[in-house]
């Protein structure tokens, strides 16, 4: 019998298993030092790691990788992986390795941030921000972007369900890990209570709330991060404001005077906050009763335009009436996602191609 030609060492194991990625914290489980050893043994090989937590939701998809990532290499006949938990001792090493400085802040408040923060704001209900915000973060991750939404919108709450993402995040000492769907990272108060709870807290919950998603979530490297704003201009974007002072807003409005009346609110709020306003967004702007018809203004015409004049920002788009958008969005399946090729996905890929010029 021929001995064996090839054999694996623990050095190509290793140089394996830095492109095994920890699905949540987004880096190789070598760099995270989460390998704890290796055994080979002819052409068998056990790969010690170790979790996060002992609860981990995603070990199944940690093993597999292990796993595929070690077999691929020549001289490997089987593999087997052993899963275990980090130690207090080591979880603070992580978090101290990943939020590097005594006070362990989060990166995203710090002023040298490469993150571009983009708050998405109306004045009143029922214009779409959520809409916006889902599909224009998943258009941006097709583009490429790292991205992450922040559902800001506390008592009315909404992306959970339209990005079809459910579940707890975990928490590494008291470092919480945002969920993700669509390439999209999220932190929502959903995540926290359940769906039909009603939430009823005052302002200093609000403030802290939002201070908990700002500063205690790991977002990774963004380069994105979108908020969704709740209607109005009151405790929870004066916390933004305050807390994030370099952010963008972008305006979403129906074409009808009313609606584009109250959303200059908003814009007059970010004049007086220093937010700069990269452009406004009409949804809603016209319906087509069938294909090559001639659009019918429902909900009126121009409001869009008018509203960019006032608060001197472009109009980057016009998202038509479509049920196709509220569909998928009630099926936690984003039109940019599930049918980027269609007449309304494009409309949101083109706000977010304009964004990126700018």
């Amino acid at each position: 019998m021929a001995a064996r030609s090839i054999a694996v060492t623990r050095e190509q194991v290793i140089e394996a298993l830095r492109d095994v990625m920890d699905p949540e914290l987004h880096k190789s489980i070598v760099e995270l030092n989460m390998v704890k050893d290796v055994e080979i043994r002819g052409g068998a090989v056990k790969v010690d790691a170790l979790l996060t937590i002992s609860g981990c939701p995603l070990r199944e998809t940690i093993t597999n990788s292990i796993r595929d990532k070690v077999k691929a290499l020549p001289g490997v006949d089987t593999v087997d992986v052993q899963l275990g938990v980090m130690t207090q001792e080591q979880r603070q090493a992580l978090v101290g390795q990943l939020r590097p400085g005594p006070q362990k802040q989060s990166p995203l408040l710090s002023p040298t941030s490469r993150t571009r923060i983009l708050t998405i704001a109306s004045g009143k209900g029922g214009v779409g921000k959520s809409t916006v915000t889902t599909n224009l973060a998943v258009a941006l991750a097709r583009r490429g972007r790292t991205v992450g939404i922040v559902d800001a919108d506390v008592y009315g709450f909404s992306i959970p369900k339209m990005l079809g993402v459910n579940g707890k995040p975990t928490i590494i000492d008291q470092m919480i890990i945002p969920l993700e769907r669509w390439g999209v990272r999220v932190m929502s108060i959903g995540f926290m209570v359940d769906e039909n709870e009603a939430v009823m807290w005052r302002g200093p919950m609000l403030h802290k709330a939002i201070t908990t998603f700002l500063s205690e979530v790991y977002w990774g490297d963004l380069d994105d991060l979108l908020i969704d704003l709740p209607p109005g201009t009151g405790d929870v974007s004066l916390t933004i404001a305050q807390t994030l002072p370099r952010a963008e807003m972008l305006i979403v409005t129906t074409p009808q005077e009313t609606a584009t009346g109250v959303a200059y609110r908003a814009g007059r709020m970010a004049e007086k906050v220093n937010t700069p306003v990269v452009g406004v967004v009409e949804n809603m702007s016209y319906y087509l009763p069938a294909p090559g018809a001639e659009p019918v203004y429902i909900f009126g015409r121009g409001g869009g335009e008018r509203l960019a004049g006032m608060v001197q920002a472009p109009l980057l788009g016009q998202i038509p009436l479509d049920p196709a958008i509220r569909e998928a969005g009630d099926r936690g399946q984003p039109v940019t996602a599930v049918s980027p090729d269609s007449a309304s996905a494009q409309v949101f890929y083109g706000i977010a191609d304009a964004l990126l010029r700018k």
